[in-house]
């Protein structure tokens, strides 16, 4: 059976005709592009502030999307306690709960978070040839102030000079009262010289690349090539692949030997906000106390998805007390996001599973019950939560509407009327968003 289409033996045939000249009749199919307009807030127009490229402003993320909303109760049942002082509510000591994993992971201040007097190298890091006569330098010194000058500096590198970028504490997530008093509060000009920053030296910038967490370091990397060339001679390859298994730690790459830096730009890329991937390292605690029914039905469910998940799905919990998740779902066979990994941020309250959990899509996916901050139309996490429903049938859930969406009512009214009216064109847009945004390992970044 041939795989050459009617089509394409139809176009050989009339460049053979043409003398293997193409005619100025000849169409050419336009690329099909669709992006969302993100230049402003769309839930404010603009008027609390720029959102810098994001869906959502930092004061209506604030504000929209907290890190656990106000008004659900913290616990819906309380404990009381015997006379021994024991509420029957002592955590187990299985799975996700053992002693071990009872660590405080919003990323401690480091031991190099000192202001540090002398800067790493007198040389600057992007001249390679100095760097190595300085190596070659301050290897020769043997005398003896000289020789414990030297062994200071080189201490200092092995300590904190070199092994510091991208360890910074993580940024602060959007908060509603810092961001009411920066619009209450008029802030004076920045009074710098034109083309200041361009001229910083490359010392300078290097000690502050080391004050910053992974998201900024790469940030940074993408302002002009030369914050490029910094941050990718400071930064080994191995330091950004630990940067992709914090961040994305159901992220499984099929090649071994890849450009982890370029790895971790496209998946911070591919993601619908920032700033619900700040909250999700962060992993801020809801008030309260959690109770034991919540604990032992997140063991369970915990369990079941180890033991026995379902097809295509994963998900794994990111703090002891299991408040801020992390998901994964396949792109179903026979639809355009075939093929395609798409991640998930999921947020369990304590007052689950009498209150629903909050699901948000990661990674971009043009679909009609998929707003374009990453917000899932589904009616059973808004509307109809049943205790029958748990976490993997919620992931379950989201898997088949990608499969079949429902455009009557519409989270993109835009995109719900493509899929009606335009089908083929609705298809062809999410295969190559599936391409561009889902499918890191098979397609380049």
């Amino acid at each position: 059976m041939s795989a050459v289409s009617p089509e394409f033996l139809n176009y050989i045939k009339k460049l053979e005709d043409n003398g293997d000249k193409l005619t100025t009749g000849t169409p050419i199919e336009p690329l099909l592009e669709f992006e969302f307009n993100n230049s402003t807030c769309y839930v404010c127009n603009g008027y609390y502030g720029p959102s810098f490229g994001e869906p959502v402003c930092v004061t209506c993320h604030s504000f929209l999307f907290p890190d656990f909303p106000s008004y659900l109760p913290t616990s819906y049942f309380y404990s009381e306690k015997t006379d021994d002082g024991d509420s029957g509510n002592d955590e187990p000591s299985d799975l996700n709960y053992s002693s071990d994993r009872r660590i405080n992971r919003t990323c401690p201040l480091p031991a190099w978070w000192n202001y540090r007097n002398s800067l790493d190298s007198e040389t600057s890091p992007e001249d390679e040839t100095s760097r190595a006569s300085g190596q070659g330098a301050s290897g020769s010194g043997s005398g003896g102030s000289g020789s414990a000058s030297g062994s200071g500096s080189t201490r200092h590198i092995a300590d904190g000079g070199e092994n510091t970028a991208g360890q910074g504490p993580p940024p602060q997530p959007p908060s509603l009262a810092r961001s009411l008093q920066a619009l209450s509060t008029p802030r004076p000009p920045d009074n710098l010289a034109p083309g200041l920053v361009e001229q910083l030296p490359s010392e300078v910038l290097l000690c502050i690349f080391s004050y910053l967490d992974d998201m900024s370091l790469c940030a940074c990397a993408c302002v002009c090539a030369r914050w490029w060339r910094l941050v990718r001679a400071r930064v080994p390859p191995p330091r950004w692949a630990r940067f992709a298994a914090a961040r994305w730690p159901l992220f499984r790459p099929l090649l071994a030997n890849q450009d982890w830096h370029k790895k971790y730009q496209s998946l911070v890329e591919s993601c619908f906000c920032r700033n619900c991937l700040v909250q999700m390292c962060v992993q801020a605690q809801p008030a309260g106390e959690e109770n034991a029914w919540r604990r032992n039905r997140l063991r369970n469910e915990l369990k079941m998805l180890r033991n026995d998940p379902p097809e295509g799905i994963a998900a794994t919990p990111l703090d002891p007390k299991c408040c801020h998740w992390q998901a994964s779902v396949t792109g179903p066979v026979g639809s355009p996001y075939e093929g395609g990994v798409f991640y998930l941020y999921i947020q369990v309250p304590y007052s689950y599973p009498m209150s629903p959990p909050v699901v948000r899509f990661l990674t971009r996916v043009l679909h009609p019950n998929v707003s374009r901050h990453g917000d899932v139309g589904i009616d059973s996490v808004h509307h109809n939560w049943s205790l029958a429903l748990t976490v993997s049938k919620v992931l379950i859930s989201i898997q088949s509407l990608l499969t079949d969406p429902y455009t009557a009512v519409c989270m993109e009214p835009e995109v719900g009327e493509m899929y009606v009216r335009n089908r083929p064109r609705f298809e062809a847009l999410a295969r190559q968003w599936t391409w561009r945004y889902a499918m890191h390992d098979i397609l380049p970044y």
